[in-house]
This record gives structure tokens, sequence and C-alpha cells, in this order.
């Protein structure tokens, strides 16, 4: 059977015929391709295609696809059994590694997605404040649970949509939208600030100079709590996410796919003072059949233990080349690009005329709809080459990403640049 057979089976049983909907190429046209399998930076689909993959799990596998210590890992944690109920040595040991690495982070709970996360840590924040209103920033992406879909990036904005239907007045009613890169006035009715340290959900925007900072000294005057939803940026960014990389501490982490080494996994955390307020030791109620997986929690601390600082500090440097290489290549067709890099985070905007970095989703978003990522996305998938369905997201550089696969990207990248720069 071929992509576009089981697709059509697919449609038949599950909605949209995909479990989320950046996966269904609403957003670029065609048909998705289906995986069979993936080993380091490429993925095969079932008609035997093999693609250089940048999509990665949309940041999960840092080490690239069935990475073996991590595949051995698992088939030695799965004969032991794959879920109990009770506490295990592995959330122990998952646990411990994070706190070690993340200067701020005192105490940890894991969960089963980055959502959960993001939703356990908001009612933290708000049952440690005794306030209800949360401010987040149009265009970040935490998730969707009810009270943040609203003006959220990802696969919302690829989708053209405000929010969600299904999603009440009442729901959104404490959750207050501010522009990203501005830093918001507070007041006392405020329990939290919730923000991407690096926006990865509206492509790549970057935090302004100052930004992430006044943040916190904002919350800091009127008595907010600063949440870092870091389940793209943490353990990807930096060695210990974004806290280290921009020296701002927050109050709250949000973790997820780094994590889980490509498992169903999220954690949030924070300071040991807030996490005494989580039940059993306090009022605020979380819990979770699956949380803390053995499975996912063995694969995070195989991950983890395998890189070195020195690794992240490589990696950047390759996708800071491989940066430069695409704008070249687009260049070199008569188009424009900008790719921007925070870290090892890497953005792609494609444009006919020379356009600024954008510093908000409004800009972004100028940039994304004006009708060039879709035909791009396929000349280069024609070419081998996977990328994300969606302008909004950004590219992953694994860690098995390799000076060759990115040249031989670079290649395609210029063939796709001209196909589309004559039609």
């Amino acid at each position: 059977m071929n992509n576009a057979e089981w697709f059509e089976r697919a449609l038949a049983v599950i909605p949209g015929g995909v479990d989320s909907p950046v996966r269904s190429f609403r957003s670029v046209g065609g048909t998705p391709y289906t995986v069979v399998s993936g080993r380091g930076a490429y993925v095969d689909d079932v008609e035997g295609r093999q693609y250089i993959d940048f999509v990665q799990s949309y940041g999960a596998s840092l080490l690239g696809h069935a990475n073996p210590n991590v595949v051995a890992t698992l088939r030695e944690a799965v004969a032991l059994g794959t879920t109990f109920g009770a506490p295990t040595r592995g959330e122990v040991l998952l646990a411990e590694l994070l706190v070690s690495r993340v200067p701020g982070l005192e105490q940890v709970r894991f969960v089963s997605s980055g959502t959960e996360a993001v939703m356990s840590a908001v009612r933290l924040a708000r049952g440690a404040t005794g306030r209800d209103r949360v401010v987040k920033f149009d265009g970040c992406y935490h998730g969707h649970s009810d009270g943040l879909l609203v003006a959220g990036g990802s696969g919302i904005a690829q989708l053209g949509l405000p929010g969600s239907a299904g999603v009440t007045a009442g729901a959104v009613a404490d959750t207050v939208v501010a522009p990203y890169n501005v830093v918001p006035t507070l007041d006392d009715t405020v329990a939290a600030v919730l923000v991407e340290p690096v926006a990865a959900n509206m492509n790549l925007v970057a935090p302004r100079d100052g930004f992430l900072e006044g943040l916190r000294a904002e919350c800091d005057r009127v008595g907010a709590l600063l949440i870092f939803d870091e389940v793209i940026t943490g353990f990807r960014l930096s060695y210990g996410g974004a806290e280290p990389f921009f020296s701002v501490t927050p109050d709250l982490y949000c973790f997820g796919k780094v994590i889980g080494g490509g498992l169903p996994v999220g954690a949030f955390g924070g300071r040991r003072d807030l996490l005494a307020h989580l039940a059993p030791a306090g009022p605020v109620y979380q819990a979770g059949t699956l949380s803390g997986n053995p499975l996912a929690t063995a694969a995070g601390v195989a991950v983890l233990e395998q890189v070195r600082p020195v690794d992240y500090d490589e990696l950047t440097e390759r996708v800071d080349r491989f940066g430069r290489g695409i704008e070249e290549a687009v260049a070199s067709a008569g188009l424009f690009a900008l790719a921007p890099r925070v870290g090892p985070l890497l953005g792609l905007y494609l444009a006919r005329e020379p356009f600024e970095a954008p510093s908000n989703i409004a800009e972004a978003r100028t940039v994304c709809e004006n009708g060039l990522y879709g035909p791009f996305f396929h000349a280069l998938l024609d070419r081998g080459v996977a990328l994300a369905p969606g302008a909004y997201e950004i590219l992953f550089v694994s860690m098995a990403h390799r000076d060759g696969d990115l040249d031989r990207t670079l290649e395609a990248v210029a063939d796709a640049a001209a196909q589309i720069r004559g039609s």
C-alpha cells in the first residue's frame, strides 16, 4: 500500500486521518507520508522512500531516531514491566538528573504530556498565589488545554484559528493575551506569566534583549509567578535549558519532548516551597495513572546521560553554519530567506522581497502566510528532505545529523528555491 492508500484507511477511522492536526498537510496541501521507521537523521515511509528528517518528532528526538543506547535501554526496561501505578526507581533517577542540570529547579513532578505539564503548572500557580489571572503571549503555544488555546501558535496558527470551538468564554476569562517581546504591566490579580523563553511555535522568534529579564522583574513587583514553558527549549537549547542560557530564573518550569527520549512524557517543577502546595502534601490536586512511566523515564535517563555541554556547543555551531547555508542557497535562486538561530534552534522564513526578522506573531504571520512555504515544502519532500508541514514550525537538527546530511540538504534547498522562484 502507498501513502495515499494508508491515509484513506486512516481517514475512515481517525478524525482527519491524523492524531495531531499539523500532520494532516492541511496548510501545505497534498497527502501525508506514512512513516514506517527511522534511524538517526532519517525516516522511511511505506513506499520505501527515505527522507532527511528535520521534524524529529517536533524536537523530542535530540539524538535522532532509534538511538542504539536508548533502544537497548528500552528493551531492558520493557522486560521488567510497562506500568505499575506505584513508585519506581526510574522516576527518581530522571528527576535527580533534571534537578542537577537546572539551577533553580528543586523538585519536579512527571506527567504524560507537555499539555498536561503546563496545565498543571498553571493550576499550581493559581493555588499557590490565590489569584486567578494568567498572562500568556500572542502566538505562543502551550498545549491544548482550554484556557491556553486562545491566540496560540503552531497548529492553531496554521489552521487560521483564533482558538478552538468547544472552549467556553468562561474557560478563557482569566487568560490575558499580550504581544510577545513586550513586557506587560501586571497587577495583583495576576497569578502567573506564562512564556516560551524562545518562541518556537510562530516559526522562530527570539526574545529581545531585556524581555525575559523584564518579565522576571515585573512578576517580582506584583508577586506573580514566572513560568517558563520549556517543552521545546528544555535540554535542547542547552545542557540546562533556557535558565542558564538566558541567566533568568523562573518560578516554575514545564518540560516535555527530550526528557522522554521519544516516549510520551511531561514534567513541571520549580522551587520546593511552591511544589509543597501539590497533593498529597498540599491542597492543589494533580494525578496521573501513567505519570512517571518506567519506559519513558528509562528512555529519558538514557538520553540525558549521553549528552554533555560540549555536545550542545557543537550542535549550535553546526546549526549556525547550516542556517547561513540555507540563507545563501535560497538567495542563489533569487528569493529571500531568514533562518534565525537561538543556540541550536533554527527557524526558516521565505519571501520574494527583503524583510526584517519577525519579533512577534503579527510580523511572523505576514511572512508565513505569503504562500511560498507550501510549494517549498513539497519541492524539498520530492528531493528527500522532510520539514514540518507548516510554516509556523521550526527545523529540528538532531545530534545525529552529520555534515554530509546538511550539505545534501543545502543542495536540495537551492534546487527547491529555484523551482518555486520560476513557478
